[in-house]
């Protein structure tokens, strides 16, 4: 996807954008790539690849969600920003609070935001510890290729506030898709709503799927990684 390609791509998904805005991306594409040559944040390092699998792929969010509508968005698993860091460019009202356990993706972000000018939290924790403290926090979490959908929604939905929204990007979704409604059942959220498609000229198939939480979290509902991972709330 050439950068004409993406702009074109803007309109038909009804993102308004700037030429400032266009700017950051390019930005954020040069020192992306810049960076990678000494730290593995991304294996897509051609511009065109970035573009596709990286900004659109995080924009197309918009198609489950309108996000004029939020105040606050949580990313976990960031990684290089993605979806969260793409997300606030084109949103800049949302305050979004990207997270990640990798140091050196932290370290990447923070120093991103600066070169933006862009005001983010950039947390470098595990989900499962930085929940002890924020507990129906986020009006949206966001999760892009994280993790399993099961283990995913478990760490995540806590941190969604009641009513509010939990959002999973992901490939295919057939083999996780069962085992998760148990869960996301069991912790009183809904599957609102599943979009499945294919990316731009068929790159490859994209499911976002869009989780309503139904009530608070207490803070001794939570468990740790190893029980997460190994034991799942509902067989």
């Amino acid at each position: 996807m050439t950068k004409e390609e993406f702009i074109k791509a803007l309109d038909e998904l009804k993102i308004n954008y700037d030429t400032a805005m266009l700017d950051k991306l390019e930005i954020y594409k040069e020192y992306l790539k810049e960076y990678n040559t000494h730290t593995n944040l991304t294996r897509i390092i051609d511009d065109n690849d970035i573009y596709l699998k990286h900004f659109y792929d995080s924009l197309t969010i918009v198609k489950i969600i309108n996000f004029n509508n939020i105040n606050n968005l949580l990313d976990i698993g960031s990684g290089a920003g993605l979806p969260g860091m793409v997300i606030k460019i084109f949103f800049p009202h949302l305050n979004v609070t990207l997270i990640d356990s990798n140091n050196k993706k932290t370290k990447f972000l923070e120093s991103l935001a600066q070169k933006l000018n862009i005001e983010f939290n950039i947390v470098n924790a595990r989900v499962e510890d930085y929940a002890k403290d924020n507990l129906n926090k986020f009006d949206v979490v966001t999760g892009r290729a994280v993790a399993n959908l099961r283990i995913l929604c478990e760490l995540a939905i806590p941190l969604v506030k009641k009513d509010g929204l939990f959002i999973s990007m992901k490939g295919n979704i057939e083999k996780e898709l069962e085992e998760a409604k148990k869960t996301i059942n069991y912790l009183n959220c809904r599957i609102e709503n599943i979009i499945t498609f294919n990316l731009y000229k068929d790159e490859g198939i994209r499911n976002i799927i869009c989780i309503k939480n139904y009530a608070n979290f207490k803070k001794e509902d939570l468990r740790n990684y190893d029980k997460i991972l190994k034991k799942p709330l509902v067989k």
